[in-house]
């Protein structure tokens, strides 16, 4: 029989403010569907459960609904006509990223320029209510979550701040102890997948493709059309960093002149999370067809990221270096 304090940690009770779930270890769950019924809100069918639930220091989220939404419109070309009908989503999960979420409109009354609007919202409306659905992840792990996590020995919540704060906090060793256990939550595993999105791009430059290969692998060329200090590696393995540091990845692999494979990010991405592109060069008659794909972008930066690919990355290597020029 060990001593109190003494033995395998895993099994060491620990003396809590709250008496409860030392070290977070055992299993222990908070309801979520009630919550989840209140965020999302005006629905006129709302039938599933959502669950949070705390293993050994690690958040599990479940959840999983049906959901029904009534819509109606008003035409300009015809304002007096009822328009109207529903969209349904039947499988918001954990198991789904948001775009593999099915977003299903129907048309109920508005005739022919209720199909124009049916068509717009099967097109626009899905990827409006995909954008709201992160944020209700989101919100389910960052905000409604948090109790779940209990501090260790000597540590006690302050519930308006959110803060882990030790009673002797003057202690430099508290103080320590402290920062620990606020660094441990953040980089806890949440257990819950990021949306994620992917793009597709293709782009046509008046040069060769040993030239438009060196524009994104040749230290000088990268500097010009960057506008800025870089960090290059051009190896497998080799880290990148440009913009300050906003954008930075690692080389997954390279073949010279056809394609080029590597990790990126923003910096304001999630801690952690990287995207994949892959940039295949291929030399045309008259020019050099580039195309890129990349997979894994939270679903809420697609658009920013494919602004930033167009703006920092195409149009500046076509203005910098006169790709956009016809070639003689």
């Amino acid at each position: 029989m060990a001593k109190w304090g003494e033995g395998d940690p895993r099994w060491i009770v620990e003396e809590r403010p709250d008496a409860t779930n030392v070290n977070n270890w055992h299993w222990s769950e908070k309801n979520a569907g009630s919550w989840s019924r209140i965020t999302l809100k005006e629905l006129t069918k709302c039938e599933g459960e959502a669950t949070v639930s705390n293993r050994k220091g690690k958040l599990i989220f479940f959840y999983e609904w049906v959901l029904h939404i009534d819509w109606m419109a008003t035409s300009y070309e015809d304002p007096k006509k009822d328009i109207k009908g529903t969209i349904e989503i039947p499988n918001l999960s954990e198991e789904n990223d948001p775009d593999e979420i099915d977003v299903s409109v129907s048309l109920s009354a508005g005739g022919s320029v209720g199909d124009k609007i049916k068509e717009y919202l099967r097109k626009n409306g899905a990827e409006n209510i995909r954008e709201k659905i992160v944020q209700y992840v989101d919100t389910l792990k960052k905000e409604y979550a948090t109790d779940l996590i209990k501090p260790t020995k000597g540590q006690a919540v302050v519930k308006q701040s959110k803060t882990l704060i030790s009673p002797a906090s003057v202690n430099n060793s508290s103080n320590m102890s402290v920062r620990k256990t606020t660094d441990n939550i953040e980089k806890m595993d949440l257990g819950c997948k990021i949306g994620t999105s992917k793009i597709n791009v293709t782009q046509t430059f008046k040069c060769t493709a040993d030239e438009l290969y060196r524009a994104f692998t040749q230290r000088e060329m990268v500097v010009a059309f960057t506008r800025g200090d870089v960090k290059l590696e051009v190896e497998k393995g080799g880290k990148f960093e440009f913009f300050g540091g906003n954008i930075s990845g690692v080389f997954e692999s390279l073949v010279p002149n056809k394609q080029i494979v590597q990790t990126w990010r923003f910096k304001s991405w999630p801690s952690g999370h990287y995207s994949t592109v892959t940039i295949d060069i291929e030399q045309k008659e008259d020019c050099t067809e580039l195309r890129l794909s990349q997979s894994g972008i939270p679903y809420n930066e697609v658009d920013r990221t494919k602004e930033g690919w167009r703006n920092y990355y195409w149009e500046s290597i076509k203005r910098t270096f006169g790709f956009g020029a016809i070639l003689i």
